[in-house]
């Protein structure tokens, strides 16, 4: 259960830019799963606002009137998933909060009535403050290690709000940004969902949390035994990403998804994005003269720069910041090239994983029912424990 909702043990992770929107969360949440939207730069799947947006980079408002259009097309692809879901499982609006808009993609999902905010890509303290009208949207942060989840319970427990589930993400498996400081500690074992999970049971134990907090496992899952041996350490369902984004659903090009799907372990590289964190994704053309060049960009990136996409993505980047030790490229505009399927110009995240059905592009459907044991959603009786 969560929030009084019964759902299947599997979500599927929010994926930017415009990977996860409203068709593939709302497929998900009709089997009976939480879909999640990424809320970053979703008017690129809705060509009037990309029209209304198209050429103004150098007008006054032009932040305002991107910011603006981004939040109407959040509230439209809450509205699709809604529809598509059919009155099923859940929907979720993942938010990261580097974003310089968190605040506002937050409240506009609140208003919108997902049945979840999910919060990673930084510790988002403040997160029950922004939804004190909102005590039945279920607050879902995702953290990598037992410390982090410590922090995050011990500060919202004295505003008096708990989280309803935590992701616990695996920096060495996940995809997309990752939550370690830097590449090295990928490795570090501390990660490790043998050593995470257990340890934030005792921690839940020990600290007289009254309702144990569902944690969802996230990285590296791909069938049901890997469901099942995480349920076993502990945890109340699993999180997957780029599972879901191969999947004929996906809200992305076609292009994107043969990519993702036929990327072989030999073709992920791991490196440091614009946010300061460490990165996985596949080795495309893009990326591979990026990483080449790296260090002649980083060895100019010493002054401010104006966002050459008009509007301020992150509240910290290395491109537009100015700073060395940070990623030297526009990861919006990357992302955004990646979702229409250009290799010359795209980064496309992937997990470390292997895919369920290698580099078949399966439906949701298929998925969920490989995952649960091939028993039809409907008549799986697993859910989230509160």
């Amino acid at each position: 259960m969560l929030k009084g909702r019964p759902l299947l043990p599997v979500v599927q992770g929010g994926m930017g830019v415009g990977v996860s929107a409203g068709g593939l969360a709302g497929s998900v949440a009709r089997m009976g799963g939480m879909g999640t939207i990424s809320s970053v730069d979703l008017r690129r799947l809705h060509p009037d606002l990309m029209e209304k947006t198209d050429k103004i980079e150098k007008e006054p408002d032009a932040a305002e009137r991107i910011n603006a259009a981004n939040l109407e097309a959040l509230q439209r692809e809450v509205r699709r998933a809604r529809e598509l879901s059919e009155g099923h499982g859940a929907i979720a609006v993942n938010v990261m909060k580097a974003l310089s808009q968190y605040e506002a993609y937050v409240r506009c999902s609140l208003e919108a009535g997902v049945d979840a905010v999910v919060v990673g890509a930084g510790l988002p303290l403040d997160l029950p403050e922004l939804a004190k009208d909102f005590p039945n949207t279920a607050l879902i942060p995702i953290l990598s290690d037992a410390r982090g989840v410590q922090l995050i319970v011990r500060k919202w427990e004295k505003k008096g709000r708990l989280p309803d589930a935590i992701v616990i993400e695996h920096p060495r498996l996940a995809g997309g940004h990752l939550g370690a400081a830097k590449v090295a500690d990928l490795q570090d074992t501390r990660f490790d969902f043998e050593n995470v999970i257990p340890q934030v049971r005792e921690f839940f134990k020990t600290a007289g949390i009254e309702r144990e907090i569902p944690l969802i496992a996230a990285g590296g899952i791909s069938c049901r035994e890997d469901i099942l041996r995480l349920q076993g350490l502990g945890a109340a369902g699993v999180q997957l990403g780029t599972a879901f984004a191969v999947t004929q659903e996906c809200d992305a090009a076609p292009e994107f998804k043969r990519v993702l799907a036929e990327a072989k372990p030999e073709d992920l590289v791991e490196f440091i994005s614009v946010a300061g964190l460490p990165a996985r994704g596949v080795r495309t053309p893009w990326l591979e003269k990026y990483i080449r060049i790296e260090p002649k960009l980083k060895a100019v990136a010493h002054v401010k720069k104006q966002c050459n996409m008009a509007f301020d993505c992150l509240a910290h980047c290395g491109l537009r910041d100015g700073v060395a030790t940070m990623g030297q490229f526009c990861i919006d505009q990357q992302l955004g090239h990646a979702y229409s399927g250009q290799t010359d110009k795209g980064l496309f995240f992937r997990g470390a994983g292997k895919l369920p059905f290698g580099s078949r592009i399966a439906s949701v459907q298929e998925l969920m029912v490989w995952l649960l044991g091939a028993v039809m959603p409907a008549a799986v009786t697993a859910e989230f424990t509160t």
